[in-house]
This record gives structure tokens, sequence and C-alpha cells, in this order.
């Protein structure tokens, strides 16, 4: 919703300019990918970190699953009047899930596969560190495929009785080979077979966004590749640490794991 704050009828405010527009959602929640569009040259930044604005003005930023009650914007003009924001945020509810039944190792890895194991993080965590000046999150996102929803995001696993993170992706149950395609524009950051979500690839979609999608049978993009949202970029499988064939699909901002749901239709 644009906001303007109204110029007063009052001759010494006559001269007194309106303050820049400013569109946000009416309303967000915990685990939202929040995109908006400021004047074109204006400076804003979220709880004190500096965004990235298009040249169209337009920019986002991500609230995280256990994100507090207000988002606070900073916005600063092109010619440098300063104006403060502050966002409702929307707490919302968790599930809880069980699994049992996952090969031991696959639970508490062994000393090589952990040291495999954060090896493979800092090279994700630097995947989602990129932050390109092209907006394609702005064209919207779209289903990669289409099936029964196994797993939500939020939702906290027990793995063979031990409590873990909680599940930060959508899991979408599908055979072994079904073609999956992008969810949006953007340029494929890693595409490798890692420990825990098998043969798995990032797409950077502008401004930090990312979606991920992992236990692909296949990959058909390789790393630095541009892809088209809708493209078919491999298939779904069931490596890495699975009970059954699914795609895990993950969306971040920078660092922050959001809910792919929100944006999909």
């Amino acid at each position: 919703m644009a906001t303007r704050r109204a110029v007063l009828a009052l001759p010494a405010l006559l001269l007194a300019r309106p303050a820049a527009a400013l569109i946000l959602p009416d309303r967000v929640t915990q685990g939202a990918l929040v995109t908006g569009r400021a004047d074109p040259g204006s400076r804003i930044a979220y709880e004190g970190r500096n965004l990235r604005v298009s040249l169209q003005g337009i920019f986002a930023f991500g609230l995280g699953r256990d994100a507090g009650p207000q988002a606070s914007l900073a916005v600063t003009t092109p010619d440098g009047r300063r104006e403060e924001r502050r966002l409702a945020v929307a707490p919302r509810e968790w599930d809880i899930q069980r699994l049992e039944g996952l090969p031991g190792r696959m639970v508490t890895p062994d000393a090589e596969a952990l040291a495999r194991i954060r090896a493979e993080q800092e090279r994700l965590n630097a995947a989602r560190r990129t932050d390109s000046a092209t907006p394609h999150f702005a064209e919207g996102f779209e289903w990669p495929t289409r099936g029964r929803i196994s797993g939500v995001y939020g939702s906290q696993r027990i793995l063979n009785g031990q409590p873990r993170a909680p599940h930060l992706g959508l899991d979408i149950a599908v055979p072994t080979g079904t073609p999956l395609a992008a969810a949006a524009s953007g340029r494929v950051t890693p595409a490798d077979d890692l420990y825990f979500t098998g043969n798995t690839l990032l797409i950077e979609h502008g401004h930090g966004v990312t979606t991920l999608y992992a236990h692909m049978s296949r990959l058909d993009v390789r790393e630095g590749e541009a892809v088209s949202r809708g493209q078919v970029i491999g298939a779904s499988g069931a490596t890495g640490r699975v009970t059954g064939p699914h795609l895990h699909l993950a969306l971040f901002w920078l660092a922050t794991a959001l809910d792919p749901r929100l944006l999909l239709p």
C-alpha cells in the first residue's frame, strides 16, 4: 500500500514536501520475503543493514522463522530526507514431525562426514551471500513441480528420537525422475552432490534472494548458467538424507531461510 504524508494546508507548511512514496505489503508474517518499492535513488536500511535498491526503486528483505513482532525500515530519499517505517510481523504456529528408521550414520555423522558437511555448508553460505543487481524475484515465482506436500517450513523434525533444527523448506513428494523447473529466473550458483541434500543446486534471483533445490536425481544446469522461470533444471530423486523421493525447495534472503510457499501461486 503506497503511503504519503499529507501536506497540511497551513501557510507555514506550504513549502514542506510530502514524504517519499514507499510501497509495502499490508501484512507480513514470520518467514516472509518482503518486497517493496521506493522512489528511485532512495537508500533503505532494514534493521540497520543497507538493502540493494534497483534503478526502479525495487528492494527486498527477509523475515526469518523467529522474527520479532516488528520490522524497522529507515528510508533516505534522493534529496536527503529521512523517514522510519515499522511493519507489524504476524506470528505463526509450527508443526512437529517425527522421522524414524534413518540410518545412524545420517543422523549422527562420523568425523570424516562432519568435515565434509562443514566444507559444504561454507560453500552454500558463500553462495547465499551473492547479491546481484537484477531483481528477477520481482517477476514472481512458480511451482517447480506439483505434488503432495510432505514437509512444511518451520516445522521441527525429531530424527530417531533426537530433536533437530527446524525444517526450513517445502517438501514436495513426487516420483524419481519428475522434471523440475526453476521457480524464477536467475543464475545458478553451486550445483553439486552434497552430503545431506544430495544433488543440489541454488539459483540466485537478485538482491540476495536464492532458491535451493535438493535431493535431485539429475542436474541439467551448471554453476554460472543463466536460467529462466519455468526452465527445466533437472529431475527429482532421493539422493542425500531422505526417506523417499521428493523435492526439497528452500528460499533464502542472504543467510535468512524463508518460507517458499508464501510466494507460490
